[in-house]
Parts: structure tokens; C-alpha cells; sequence
């Protein structure tokens, strides 16, 4: 049976599957196609505890990791009030499009709730296809604010 619980960074065996599992969906073409650098695998744990806004879930079968969501708070200045973005999502290869990635997004619903948030977000690339049909399927949609102005994108830029 798969659980869904908070990550405890500080058990080196939750801060070892987050670690493992973010560098597996880096890998995949969806997540880049690059590993986690020598840096980020050695520091990303201790980093992400001393941030009380980022909340890291963990999806177990038994003893084994099989999944995370690193959600993030926020702030939406037009609702003043909090939000939470699921910045990574991912599941084992072998464990996808078996309700996995389901069971992550209901909990970060609940932890939204439990923070008083007025939505999640999250960002998905425009050809990852099974992605966007479960974010669908659970609720979520392109962002935007009139129809007329278009869809929202993500922009970046590296420093």
C-alpha cells in the first residue's frame, strides 16, 4: 500500500530518497536530461531544512521511496493570501501511471488547506502529455487571468 508522508530531512534516510529520486527525474528527458550536480546531491537536504517554507513529501511502498513532491509557499498579493507551488513532482519510472503521482497531489491539496492557501500551482512542459492529463484530471489548468490575453508562461533567466 503507498503512503504519502512530510519528508523528515534530518533522517538520513528520507533526505537519501529525495536526493535519489530528484536526481532520477533530472535524468529524464521531462526533468532536463541532466544529472544533480555533485554540489546539489551533497547539500540539498541540509538546504532545504533551514527553509520553513518548502515542504517535501515522500511516497513510500513499504519501505521503499517511490515519489515526492518538493512544494514551496508563496504569496498571491491579489488574494492576499498564501499559496503553494509543487515545484517538482516525480515517481519512479516504474511506479508511473499507477496513482503514485495522484496520492502527491492530494496531500500537497491538504497541506495547502492546513497552510490557509488560496490555490497550488505548478509548471508542466507543453508535450509532457500524461503530465498535464493528471494535473487535468485532478483539477488544475493553464493560468490566466482573461482569456483574451492568452495563457501565463514561465520565463527564467540563469544567473
Amino acid at each position: 500500500m503507498t503512503r504519502v508522508i512530510p519528508a523528515d530531512l534530518g533522517d538520513p534516510g528520507h533526505a537519501a530518497a529525495l536526493v535519489e529520486l530528484l536526481d532520477e527525474y533530472a535524468r529524464s528527458p521531462t526533468g532536463g536530461g541532466t544529472p544533480l550536480s555533485a554540489f546539489a546531491r551533497e547539500n540539498l537536504a541540509a538546504q532545504l531544512r533551514t527553509r520553513s517554507n518548502i515542504h517535501v513529501l515522500l511516497a513510500f511502498d513499504g519501505e521503499r521511496a517511490i515519489g515526492l513532491a518538493n512544494c514551496i509557499e508563496g504569496f498571491s498579493t491579489f488574494a492576499c493570501r498564501p499559496l503553494l507551488n509543487i515545484h517538482d513532482l516525480a515517481v519512479t519510472g516504474e511506479r508511473r501511471g499507477r496513482g503514485v503521482g495522484r496520492l502527491l497531489l492530494q496531500e500537497s491539496e491538504r497541506l495547502a488547506r492546513r497552510l490557509g492557501c488560496c490555490k497550488l500551482t505548478l509548471e508542466v512542459l507543453g508535450g509532457n502529455d500524461n503530465a498535464q492529463a493528471l494535473y487535468r484530471s485532478c483539477g488544475y489548468a493553464p493560468y490566466q487571468l482573461d482569456p483574451a490575453a492568452g495563457s501565463a508562461l514561465l520565463w527564467q533567466r540563469l544567473l
